[in-house]
């Protein structure tokens, strides 16, 4: 860790030289709380403090980390330069200590606010014509990143393309594209393949500049807008590469390759780098607060490789990025002049305490006085429970903590503090610990990311204060344990020669789970390290029960799916039990060993959502300037059960288990099925309900108020189903598939809207109720067309960007839209559901009655027969009419099988309906028997044969009825003889013949003997 400022000269002592981050260049000189002087040269990169204090290298290292910032490396001239004007400033010519960069594993990367400058290209509003292309051939490509800093043209509204890539054989291959929504804000879309993904992702149209991040790789696709992540989905139909050897251009939109630009781009771009992978939102976070990233790029902002139209201008941008430095000045400053009431309140406990919890650069020197702040820390803390901690409060006890952790143990500290002070220090540092990353200051790290690295940086205090003070915890007893609410920290010794004494430990018991939390090192591995000479153990176990080791607690974890088989849609990666950690200690030297733990689920498997933990650990080695990162080398599941995991390591940190969240679907076998058969049905229905319109129409069914209730929601199911059957076909344009969402919504719900008025005028029926039919004809329009007019218009103005779900034409079920059409629909099931229960008990009442009627000796029988259909004859007729086969939708996420019987229900409800208001409707049969049988009347005439049957026939029993024929009736007719031959006519009825059959006696005189003759009458098949 040394190094020399000039060549040989050793580096022992005096002065610290620390690196933060970047801003405006120029020295300062300032003044600590303690009136020592300090020096600072702020570079275009780095802010260098010069600090006038004797310290050896220890504390050193240990008073930059209390200031989050490390030891200077003067690797660079520009580095070197700033050091040397600090000196000559100062007029010191002392040896400092510095960082050797040889032995640094990775320079810290900067997170800090501060103006940087970027050369930029302004593309004016006076030509159409500007572009700029990268001057670079790109390969194939199965992931990609793109980056680029935007100040977009306030007063232009029309579509704006920021880049696109064509390749030979197809134009849009990748494109980014913006426009103003009707709020005012531009909203950004991305194309891949020609697939033209939707306007979500926004940024405020304030003429400021916008960092903006697109990534996709493998259809997964995302977009970030100042470190945000502000739209992702699997929006493409194919996840092949895309095509090498395109043209990238900046500011238009390429219909031909290379040429024919279209949506042109008005303001300044700058900044645009690109990757071949798919970045992570940590990393996407790094390039917005303009750090430098460790992936090899595709191409790096360069003007050199930059081919501009002439219209398109270099021009300089001063953009702001994150600063550390300034943010610590800034919070220092305001602890100063406004301190917070858990300042306050600390100052007046101690006069010495607010000077080391700001900014002190000495670090603590002793175990005593960084007892006596821990101690009134800790008094303080529970004096203002009530008011909370503020973040500045939070980054002060963070510094106190890290230099309480590295106060260096002297020689006279054993005969000054015993084992019980020692004992109650770490007690207070682990109180002082727990009050920061307490479960109540969640969502406050956010606003001091700029300074710290987030709760981790508290379990690295804690471990390397129980290290360092292991020793004298161990002096006199083998086990010590300190608890708090959100911690649980045990220390034990174990002597290898000697029967070993289990090595396991558990968190605190909780009253949810039988067993918790517990972490162990295996009987073997600990006779390994006996065998390798090693004769004490100690053993550091560490419990955190609310620690969310992310700034944002609700953050989406990036990592790869671990179930791929198309099972199952994965939706992200959580962090799902509590974080628990072990260091083992050797002989008092830190070594590394396999552990295995139990943690229990945080959360639990809700509907439609399956979790699948993964066993990982904080590696503090990933993402230096993001802290560390989780990681899962070398650990895995040895067994999970519903509510816990127990996993196994190959070595020592802090582990925890990240739970994937995946939604269950259907397979792709199931899920083409599926669609045949919805497909299949709406056309089935399609025409059953176009059959039954017909009908109504045609056939002069008697106009009522039920007939015109059955023609509205045969209308609008129709045109519901039709849209449904082009909505695939709609979805390849975006203008389309949004009108086709509007109109599935508000036809859908007109039906449902029919379907509770049919519920409604089914009840009028059952249930009295005094109102005229013109009345209630106006309240079922009104319900029908009128309701779900007004529900659709509501939903547009509310949600316009956030109405259409991503992919195809239906509503958004990521957001709240989806409830503008499920709240209504349950409220129409759940009325239509007690209709059909009311008709029921109206139908069993009638077939009860009518037993009773019957004669006692097939009362029974016939009582339970029609009871059985009273119940099955209206729930078989009114299900899909009331449209109550969409309950089986709350089942679909539980089966197949049920998802099978939701969709043929549904899809073949029009063949349902056809079938009730058509086939076995009454009054459409008695139309069409009405006019079969003026058919029959007036083709009878000309259609009809006389048979002839002898009084020998047998006949069949008769009844007679004497009336005078009637000609204008179709039941009569004359016979064929003369007439005054007949002296009597009659009309029999009888049951052997058809209906159709007319038969007719005419009694005729004879020279003879009277003769009976009988002529009857059939259709002659004309």
């Amino acid at each position: 860790m040394t190094g020399a400022l000039h060549a040989g000269l050793i580096l022992f002592t005096v002065v610290v030289v620390s690196e933060s981050e970047p801003t405006p260049v120029g020295t300062d000189r300032t003044g600590d709380l303690h009136g020592q002087s300090r020096f600072v040269h702020l570079t275009s990169q780095w802010a260098l403090v010069l600090v006038n204090d004797s310290l050896d290298i220890f504390r050193a290292e240990s008073s930059c980390r209390g200031q989050f910032s490390s030891l200077s490396t003067l690797d660079q001239s520009e580095v070197r330069e700033g050091a040397m004007d600090l000196l000559r400033q100062a007029r010191l010519q002392s040896p400092v200590w510095i960082n050797s960069t040889s032995e640094l594993p990775s320079k810290p990367l900067p997170l800090s606010k501060q103006y940087l400058q970027f050369a930029a290209l302004n593309f004016p509003k006076t030509s159409r014509e500007g572009f700029a292309r990268i001057n670079r051939s790109f390969p194939a490509l199965s992931s990609i990143s793109v980056c680029v800093r935007v100040q977009w043209d306030p007063e232009w509204n029309e579509v704006s393309t920021i880049f696109s890539y064509a390749a030979p054989v197809f134009t849009n291959e990748f494109q980014l594209r913006g426009q103003k929504d009707m709020q005012g804000r531009i909203v950004l879309a991305l194309i891949v393949h020609g697939k033209h993904l939707p306007y979500k992702a926004s940024f405020a149209n304030d003429g400021a500049w916008h960092h903006i991040c697109v990534t996709w790789s493998s259809s997964l696709w995302a977009i970030y807008v100042d470190a945000e992540r502000k739209d992702m989905g699997l929006g493409t139909d194919t996840s092949r590469d895309i095509h090498a050897d395109g043209i990238l251009i900046l500011g238009q939109d390429q219909d031909s390759f290379g040429g024919n630009f279209t949506e042109p781009f008005f303001g300044n771009i700058t900044d645009l780098n690109v990757w071949n992978t798919s970045l992570e939102s940590r990393h996407v976070r790094a390039l917005n607060g303009c750090s430098a990233m460790s992936q090899v790029m595709l191409f790096s902002w360069n003007l050199g490789h930059v081919i501009s139209h002439p219209s398109v201008k270099e021009v300089q941008a001063l953009l702001f990025c994150p600063e550390r430095y300034l943010k610590m000045k800034q919070i220092s400053d305001s602890q100063s002049s406004q301190p917070t009431a858990f300042m306050n309140h600390l100052m007046k406990l101690s006069n010495n305490s607010q000077a080391v919890l700001g900014q002190q650069p000495s670090g603590l020197s002793s175990l005593g006085e960084a007892s006596a702040l821990l101690d009134v820390s800790v008094q303080a803390l529970q004096d203002t429970r009530q008011e909370g901690l503020q973040p500045e409060d939070m980054v002060s006890l963070i510094q106190l903590l890290s230099l309480a952790a590295d106060v260096p143990l002297q020689p006279t500290d054993g005969a000054n503090h015993s084992e019980e002070s020692v004992q109650e220090l770490s007690q207070h540092f682990i109180s002082v610990a727990d009050s920061v990353i307490s479960q109540d200051n969640a969502f406050k790290w956010q606003a001091i990311k700029e300074v710290v690295n987030g709760p981790m940086d508290v379990v690295k205090s804690i471990d390397r204060m129980v290290t360092s003070l292991s020793p004298r915890l161990m002096a006199e007893s083998d086990h010590v344990t300190f608890q708090s609410p959100n911690i649980k920290l045990a220390v034990q010794q174990q002597r290898l020669w000697e029967p070993t004494k289990g090595s396991s430990f558990c968190g605190p018991e909780s009253e949810k789970h039988s067993n918790p939390d517990c972490i162990s090192v295996p009987y073997q591995k600990i006779q390994d390290l006996h065998n390798n000479g090693f004769h004490k153990l100690t053993l550091v176990n560490t419990w955190y029960g609310s620690l969310r080791p992310l700034f944002n607690p609700e953050e989406n974890i990036s990592m790869v799916p671990t179930v791929t088989d198309g099972s199952q849609r994965y939706l992200g990666t959580i962090l799902g039990s509590s974080v628990i950690s072990t260091t083992v200690l050797g002989d008092d030297q830190p070594v590394s060993t396999a552990v295995r733990f139990q943690l229990h689920h945080k959360v639990q498997n809700s509907a439609g959502a399956v979790y699948e933990p993964v066993c990982a650990f904080w590696d503090f080695t990933l993402t230096p300037e993001a802290g560390g990162w989780w990681n899962t080398k070398g650990c895995k599941v040895v067994s999970k059960q519903y509510d816990y995991t127990v996993c196994y390591c190959n070595h020592t940190t802090n582990f925890a288990l990240l739970l994937q969240v995946y939604e269950d679907q259907p397979s792709p076998e199931n899920k083409k099925a599926l669609q045949v058969l919805t497909f299949i049905g709406c056309g089935v229905s399609l025409c059953g309900l176009l059959f039954t319109f017909i009908l109504f129409i045609v056939v002069g069914v008697p106009k009522s108020d039920r007939t015109t209730v059955h023609k509205n929601l045969i209308f609008a199911l129709g045109v519901a189903e039709l849209l449904l059957m082009c909505s695939d076909w709609a979805s390849a344009n975006e203008a389309a598939c949004f009108v086709v969402t509007a109109l599935l919504h508000l036809f859908f719900m007109a039906s449902f809207s029919w379907m509770l008025v049919e519920g409604l005028l089914l009840w009028s029926k059952v249930v009295s109720v005094n109102i005229s039919e013109d009345r209630r004809m106006k309240l079922y329009y009104v319900i029908g067309w009128g309701l779900p007019i007004v529900i659709v218009v509501v939903t547009l103005a509310l949600t316009v960007n956030e109405y259409k779900a991503d992919g195809h034409c239906w509503l958004n079920l990521k957001t709240g839209t989806i409830w503008s059409f499920v709240g209504p629909v349950v409220f129409v099931l759940a009325v239509n559901s007690v209709v059909l229960c009311r008709v029921v008990m109206v139908t069993v009442s009638s077939a009860r009655r009518r037993a009773k009627m019957l004669s006692p000796r097939s009362a029974s029988k016939m009582q339970t027969f029609d009871l059985t259909w009273a119940v099955t004859r209206p729930v078989l007729i009114l299900l899909p009419v009331l449209g109550l086969t969409w309950l089986c939708g709350v089942l679909v996420h539980l089966s197949i099988v049920i998802a099978y019987i939701f969709t043929a229900l549904n899809a073949f409800q029009g063949l349902y309906i056809f079938l009730v208001y058509a086939v076995y409707n009454s009054e459409v049969r008695n139309a069409i028997k009405r006019i079969k049988e003026k058919r029959k009347a007036l083709s009878f005439t000309n259609c009809s044969q006389p048979t002839t049957f002898t009084p020998s026939q047998r006949a069949p029993k008769t009844s007679w009825d004497r009336s005078p024929p009637t000609p204008s009736s179709p039941e009569t007719s004359e016979t064929s003889g003369p007439p005054s031959s007949i002296c009597t006519s009659l009309v029999i009825k009888n049951e052997s013949f058809r209906k159709e059959g007319f038969v007719g006696f005419a009694f005729k005189p004879t020279s003879g003997n009277q003769v009976v003759q009988l002529t009857a009458f059939k259709q002659s098949g004309c």
